[in-house]
């Protein structure tokens, strides 16, 4: 079965986050597939690379790369509501003459289009938070 996963609550105040991050570990070792991960609203904090949290707690955009790594996951981030709360890339950076950029490497800018289409495509959309 084909999932998509709609996060739309911060990491730093639900636990919905991290939740959604189970579901999705989960689902891959039951052999589902997992089209996306669409982070939105206060969920795009979850791309923050420059987050640090103390060292008892889960680094959440880290746990989320290294899967995205090992199963070559889409993790898209709306650009709309991270760049509203200060999440950027370089080309943001640049656009809003900031001196850096934050998101971590393995997350994605971009629009609604993609969350439509994750809908469309999947058999299953979950969203944690809201």
């Amino acid at each position: 079965m084909k999932f998509s996963i709609i996060i739309q609550s911060s990491p730093f105040s639900r636990q919905s986050t991290t939740t959604a991050y189970r579901f999705a570990e989960a689902l891959l070792e039951e052999g589902h597939e997992l089209f996306r991960v669409f982070f939105y609203s206060d969920g795009v904090l979850a791309a923050n690379q420059l987050v640090s949290p103390p060292q008892d707690e889960n680094n959440i955009p880290d746990q989320w790369s290294a899967l995205a790594d090992k199963h070559k996951l889409d993790l898209v981030v709306c650009i709309a509501a991270a760049v509203k709360r200060g999440v950027i890339d370089e080309n943001e950076a640049k656009r809003y003459e900031k001196p850096a950029s934050n998101l971590q490497n393995t997350f994605e800018l971009s629009g609604l289009g993609q969350l439509a289409e994750a809908i469309a495509i999947s058999d299953r959309v979950i969203t944690f938070g809201g």
